[in-house]
């Protein structure tokens, strides 16, 4: 019982005026019990020394004590025990990371299977669950930028977002110098110790009022760390270069043109790394050298809500009002 009542407190405490009644039973208890004492006169107690009380006498205050213990569980029931709400400090070591994704009409390209975004999003995905304790953001360009979802360590919704990211989805070209200072803005205020911006690209920067380097050189001066990646085959590759209508591509092989030098230096002069993606498995090779970076921690808050705890008292008397009554009228039963 004890235990029980350890983490508890009473949401209507008054109730508990109403024990003082248990003292007053038990005295009413006694006067009531010493009036049903007949007096006989006896010249000698001799003959009573030979008599023992019987099992039945010995339990006959069994039932008045079941009472009171039952009326103590109803008043403490009505007070109402519930759990403790508290704030529960949830610490996680994590780094905080903005996905910056190229969502060109070039991103479509076949030269990975289904195209080139697809696969970028199935690695994002992976990347993301392989990094429960990370907040991360996805910030999309292509001739602008747009942030997808901001810095979260809800997964769940940042990954129900990317069925929503579309090739073309934004104006035509390639931003990659606004789609970095985009992921800049979003990340620049973390408090965090490690604050990443992996970039996605398979073509050359030709759109934005930003340029590449100057957007770099951003990145620098607020300690974030960049790792660029060139996604695309070498040689040609099978991608749209028309439009027969909404959705519906003329597709060509096109000289594969990414723009791997000015990657380069941004990714060198934030401390971050180049990778040049031509499939599947050199997109995860990205994951290793995040993990070696230092890791900060991340304090989050849970609250932990009230819950009523007054029905195992409500069944426990409900018990003992039960066998006082089936002792009162079986094998406890008086006769007047």
């Amino acid at each position: 019982m004890i235990s029980y009542f350890r983490d508890i407190q009473f949401a209507e405490k008054h109730w508990f005026w109403l024990l003082l009644m248990l003292p007053l039973m038990i005295i009413w208890y006694l006067i009531k019990l010493k009036k049903h004492h007949g007096e006989i006169n006896y010249s000698s107690f001799h003959l009573f020394k030979q008599i023992t009380p019987t099992l039945k006498g010995k339990l006959r205050h069994i039932l008045f004590v079941l009472r009171l213990i039952s009326i103590t569980l109803i008043i403490t029931a009505i007070a109402r025990p519930q759990s403790k709400s508290s704030w529960k400090d949830n610490k996680k070591e994590g780094i905080d990371i903005v996905l910056t994704m190229d969502v060109s009409i070039s991103m479509l390209a076949k030269d990975f299977k289904p195209n080139r975004l697809e696969v970028a999003k199935d690695v994002m995905l992976d990347f993301i669950d392989s990094r429960p304790n990370d907040r991360i953001g996805l910030v999309l360009f292509g001739g602008e930028a747009f942030t997808q979802c901001p810095l979260t360590t809800d997964h769940k919704v940042l990954k129900n977002m990317f069925p929503q990211v579309k090739a073309g989805s934004l104006d035509n070209g390639t931003a990659i110098g606004l789609g970095l200072a985009t992921a800049v803005s979003r990340i620049k205020e973390s408090k965090a110790k490690s604050k990443v911006i992996v970039l996605i690209s398979d073509g050359k920067s030709n759109a934005g009022e930003v340029s590449p380097l100057t957007a770099g050189e951003l990145a620098k001066t607020f300690g974030l760390r960049v790792y660029c990646i060139g996604i695309g085959s070498k040689g040609k590759a099978l991608q749209p270069v028309g439009m027969y209508a909404p959705g519906e591509y003329e597709y060509d092989y096109v000289d594969v043109d990414i723009d791997e030098d000015v990657m380069k230096e941004v990714s060198q002069q934030t401390g971050g790394k180049y990778f040049r993606a031509t499939d599947k498995v050199s997109l995860q090779e990205t994951y290793g050298e995040i993990d070696k970076m230092e890791k900060t921690i991340i304090s989050e808050k849970s609250f932990t809500n009230k819950s009523e705890h007054f029905l195992p008292l409500a069944i426990a008397a409900a018990i003992l009002l039960a066998l006082e009554f089936i002792l009162k009228f079986t094998f406890l039963k008086s006769i007047p």
